[in-house]
């Protein structure tokens, strides 16, 4: 199915305006760290109007009339979205649809992400769902926007091409957005001169006037020094008089001061987010649209440029996504606006993005990892060992104590002369609560009873680790869900490692319910980020760690159910203590290489869970 046409886009001083007489549906749109412009709701769209119409020069307070935007503010002039509490500026733009499309009939289209809550699909893939629901087409395929989603409309739901994963989506009747007929008058030009009357000194407009200062002190620094632009050629297949649309110059690509770029590198979108389809024109993936959030032979290959900056002008990092720059967000942005409020020139950069995954790679070039049979393994529910009652497991590893020391025991906290601290808490037959064991290996001493305790709250899969220096005593088990984990060989090189190929792993878990083993038996659990993709060098030592891994996998240890320290969820699928690279071509995110000392790091991680190369078969 085609593409729908979307409405005319001719900015006037940063500002879209319709052609004369002709009635449009006013959409605006900001545009994310994915680099995807997403619209604001209708009622915000109509409130911006209402601004724009009373002063085409002012700034329209968000949190107005959305709560959740409380922290953002839009300046009308720079065209960009402020927010209060970070200093994150983005570009916003004002859009024009077709009043029978479905923005002009208040019509929205979501799917459902993994937390269950409904997500707005871009406007464009919006208006496309509904042009080919009003035509009665039993399904839809997004392949022509660039995304590898089959719509069905009568299970009302959307499919993954590449995974066959199906989501729910539905059709919502909301607030038309706004109709404006005509052209509106043009705003003042930049830089902007003083306005009349008194302003007003409250704490949000001044911050607001800062912000508008910074944008003209800029931008007349940027015609100051940048020589004269060619005219914008007309896009293709466009419409005779329509104006070409050029990349803003206030904030295009990853500077204020933008060099020509093609390809952008772009960061992943959010879980749930649709991939991108590699089946779009050409091969290419569509310009300003993510590709790294696949697998590798479903991506294609981008070039990015770096952006050039003025000499002698001091660059600024204002958003780094993975919060590891040198400077905080909100003080770059805050110290960006007092230098150009001062008159001096300021360019505000991002940081480097992580490079997550490789180049494409075919399915002819993907091998076998050399030494290490097979190429996938797949765990299922645990069976619990019906055999193994904790008195039992606990005697096996210990060794009685006639006359124990006069020390503390480590678990109940009670002197080890004296009775355990479970003492009529737990009760076991032939275990008496002055009972003394020294365990084998290490030789730390216990009370018998506190040791049964631990075992009975424990994962009792026949295993005891010393509470003390962590010594395992048998075949360490955990609680990872079942799953399934790749593994293989591809044709690139990890940095540091420039004559070596590369391992990569991929790990795929799917939510579910929790076992009697997990945090809470019978609800559910989610999984998100799944496939994951990790890699190793292929060479000795980095074999080495995959032969572990595949072990440790095998053992259910390399994830389990609990709370995410990145996000707070609670009951989701985490990483337990055995570290993966999952940043292929850089380290910004301290996840990826060059980094000497990670194997030897990770073989550690794997001997402190009772996993090492002796007892190890592939």
């Amino acid at each position: 199915m085609s593409r729908p046409g979307q409405g005319v886009l001719v900015p006037v001083n940063g500002l879209g305006f319709p052609p004369q007489n002709v009635a449009r549906v006013v959409v605006w749109e900001w545009l994310n760290e994915h680099s995807r412009w997403r619209p604001y709701t209708a009622t915000v769209c109509h409130h911006i109007e209402n601004v724009l119409k009373e002063d085409a020069r002012g700034s329209v307070v968000l949190g107005q009339v959305d709560t959740q935007l409380v922290p953002y503010i839009i300046d009308l002039q720079s065209m960009h979205q402020f927010r209060q509490d970070t200093g994150t500026m983005r570009p916003v733009r004002r859009n024009f649809y077709d009043p029978s499309s479905a923005p002009g009939k208040g019509i929205v289209w979501e799917w459902e992400n993994d937390g269950g809550a409904w997500t707005a699909y871009d406007m464009d893939i919006c208006i496309t769902i509904q042009n080919a629901y009003e035509k009665q087409h039993p399904w839809l395929d997004l392949s022509s926007l660039g995304f590898c989603y089959l719509i069905y409309f009568n299970s009302m739901s959307q499919m993954n091409r590449q995974t066959r994963r199906r989501r729910r989506l539905r059709r919502r009747l909301d607030l038309a957005y706004p109709l404006t007929v005509g052209s509106i008058p043009k705003s003042q030009s930049w830089p902007v001169g003083t306005s009349s009357g008194q302003p007003c000194s409250c704490q949000q407009c001044l911050l607001v006037n800062s912000t508008r200062a910074a944008s003209n002190a800029i931008l007349a620094s940027q015609r100051r020094k940048a020589p004269p632009a060619a005219p914008p050629p007309l896009p293709p297949g466009g419409p005779p008089g329509a104006l070409a649309v050029r990349p803003s110059a206030t904030f295009a690509g990853t500077a204020l001061w933008a060099a020509p770029t093609t390809g952008p590198t772009e960061p992943s979108p959010p879980p749930g987010a649709p991939p991108r389809s590699p089946s779009a024109p050409n091969g290419a993936p569509t310009p300003g649209q993510n590709n790294l959030n696949r697998p590798g032979p479903q991506r294609a290959t981008s070039v990015s440029s770096r952006a050039s900056i003025p000499p002698g002008v001091p660059a600024l990092p204002v958003k780094n996504l993975n919060g590891t720059g040198p400077v905080h967000p909100a003080l770059a942005g805050m110290t960006g606006i007092l230098l150009c409020a001062a008159g001096l020139p300021v360019c505000l950069t991002r940081a480097p993005k992580p490079i997550l995954h490789p180049p494409p790679v075919s399915k002819s070039d993907v091998k076998p990892v050399p030494g290490v049979p097979g190429v996938c393994r797949k765990t299922k529910k645990k069976h619990l060992k019906k055999s193994k009652n904790p008195e039992d497991v606990v005697r096996r590893y210990m060794q009685k104590v006639k006359n124990p020391p006069d020390e503390d025991c480590t678990i109940c906290m009670e002197r080890l002369v004296t009775a355990s601290g479970y003492e009529g808490v737990l009760r076991h037959k032939g275990v008496r609560p002055e009972l003394v064991g020294r365990l084998g290996r290490c030789g730390h001493m216990y009370h018998l009873l506190c040791l049964v305790a631990m075992y009975s709250n424990g994962n009792k899969d026949g295993s005891l680790q010393c509470p003390t220096c962590k010594a395992i005593y048998g075949e360490k088990t955990g609680t990872q869900p079942p799953g399934k984990m790749e593994f293989h060989l591809i044709p690139h090189s990890l940095p540091g490692f420039a004559d070596t190929q590369t391992i990569r792993i991929v790990y795929d878990i799917p939510m579910g319910i929790q076992g009697p083993e997990h945090p809470n038996p019978g609800k559910k659990f989610t999984a998100r980020g799944f496939p994951r993709h990790c890699y190793l060098p292929n060479n000795e030592k980095g074999r080495k760690v995959l032969r572990l891994l595949i072990t440790a996998w095998e053992r259910r240890l390399i994830f389990t159910i609990g709370t995410s320290n990145t996000t707070g969820e609670s009951d989701t699928v985490v990483w337990n203590e055995i570290h993966h690279k999952t940043e292929f071509g850089s380290n910004l995110t301290g996840h990826g290489y060059p980094d000497a000392s990670y194997l030897d790091n990770v073989l550690a991680e794997l001997t402190a869970q009772g996993v090492s190369e002796a007892p190890a078969k592939a």
